[in-house]
Formats: structure tokens, C-alpha cells, sequence
């Protein structure tokens, strides 16, 4: 029970790898905030979760809807220990066929949207001297990938936003921590042709796609007391795809 009585913010927490996030944090004794974009989905992931789990909407690429959010959060549920940023979308194509509208879609939610939450949380944060706060980043973000120029720019930033935010607020207590995930089952890759997700099987060591379980331990871990000496790091978690 690492995380008892401890409020823990998860957005995306509706589905995959969010859900999964959400869920071993209540495990641990942790009341979490279930945000997502839909209301209904937030609020059936926090019940299916108990344990004091609340669920909120909120759009984190609108700083109106984060501000309003987080201060419901803060209202209804207390100090902020935890947030995790894993609220994101893809709009695959190729640079030239990509439109200007799936470019800032994408960056405004995966990268737009963890700095609009990084600001919400930071403030109890600071004024509480302690805090975790993890961006779920990608391999693609730091090898790049074909098709993904939006999606692979927004993890990238999502690791160069993960380094200047432990600096910023590491004399107060709050770390700062990035995971990188491979090929993970859910809903955004089953989208991905058979023949790609293949080829990334056979090129891992581990032989398989990740789960959304493979990540969790990790960030219970980066999110605990324990990892307090721990910040600006972007772990990977692929099965060792990009070894």
C-alpha cells in the first residue's frame, strides 16, 4: 500500500494503458482521479475501481477544461501527490498526405495537454514540497517512425519537456520522470497493419507486444517515494525492440 490515502491524477484513465495505470494505483491504496474527455468514461473507470476513485471530464488540450478540472480535483478529493500524463491520440499518415489539422491535433493533446496539466498539479505541488509526475512518452519519440511525424514530434517533446521540468521544480521536492513505451496492445495499435506489428515480434527479444500491465510496475515505482532520487529519466519499456 505504497500510495495510501495519496491522491493520484491519471488522464486517458478510461481505456488501455490508462485504465491499467488507474487501476494498480487503486491496488496500492491510492484514491485516483479518473480524467478523460468523456465524463461517462471517467466516471465508469472510477467505479469500476472503488476505493474512493473519482472521475472527472476534462480536454487537457484546453487550458479552460484543465483549470477546471484540477480544481475540482484539489475541491473534492485534497493535495495532489501524483499525476500521470498518459492522455494521447494518433493521426497516422505520410508528411506529405498529413494535414496542418491532424499536425495540431496531435501535438495539442499528446504534448499541448501534459503542459497544461504540469502547470495545475505543480501548484499544490510546490506548495506541499513533494510530487511525482510521469509523461508517457514512445519508442517513436526517440527513434522516429515512418507515418508518425505528429505523434513522434509530440513524444519527442514529451521527453524534453519530462528533463526541464525536473530542473525547474526539483528543489522542491517533485520529480519529474518519462516512460517510453514499444509496441503496447490496446486499442491505438490494433489499428496497425498485421504485417508491421509482426515484424516488431520478431525483432524483439521478448518476442511479443507489450501489455499495458508491462508499464504499470514501472510507474508505481518512478511515482513512489522511494524513486525520490530518481528524475528527468525516460525509461524504455519495449521488450528490447530497439536494442
Amino acid at each position: 500500500m505504497r500510495f495510501a490515502e495519496q491522491v493520484v491524477v491519471v488522464t486517458g484513465a478510461s481505456r488501455g494503458i490508462g485504465r491499467e495505470i488507474a487501476a494498480a494505483f487503486a491496488a496500492e491504496g491510492a484514491r485516483v482521479a479518473c480524467l478523460d474527455i468523456l465524463e461517462e468514461g471517467a466516471v465508469t473507470a472510477a467505479n469500476e475501481l472503488g476505493g474512493g476513485a473519482r472521475g472527472f471530464a476534462c480536454d487537457v488540450s484546453s487550458g479552460g477544461s484543465v483549470e477546471t478540472a484540477f480544481d475540482k480535483v484539489l475541491a473534492e478529493m485534497g493535495t495532489l501527490a501524483v499525476l500521470v500524463n498518459n492522455a494521447g491520440i494518433a493521426r497516422d499518415n505520410l508528411m506529405l498526405r498529413m494535414s496542418e489539422a491532424d499536425w495540431d491535433k496531435v501535438l495539442d493533446v499528446n504534448l499541448k495537454g501534459a503542459f497544461l496539466c504540469i502547470k495545475a498539479a505543480s501548484r499544490p505541488m510546490m506548495k506541499a514540497r513533494y510530487g511525482r509526475i510521469l509523461n508517457l512518452a514512445s519508442v517513436v519519440g526517440l527513434h522516429g517512425s515512418a507515418g508518425q511525424a505528429n505523434y513522434s514530434a509530440s513524444k519527442a517533446g514529451l521527453v524534453g519537456l519530462t528533463m526541464t521540468v525536473a530542473k525547474e521544480f526539483g528543489s522542491r521536492g517533485i520529480t519529474c520522470n518519462a516512460i517510453a513505451p514499444g509496441f503496447i496492445d490496446t486499442e491505438m495499435t490494433q489499428n496497425l497493419p498485421a504485417e508491421f506489428k509482426e515484424d516488431a515480434i520478431k525483432r524483439a527479444p521478448a518476442g511479443r507486444l507489450g501489455l499495458p500491465s508491462d508499464l504499470a510496475p514501472a510507474v508505481l515505482f518512478l511515482s513512489s517515494k522511494e524513486a525520490g532520487y530518481i528524475t528527468g529519466q525516460t525509461l524504455t519499456i519495449d521488450g528490447g525492440l530497439f536494442l
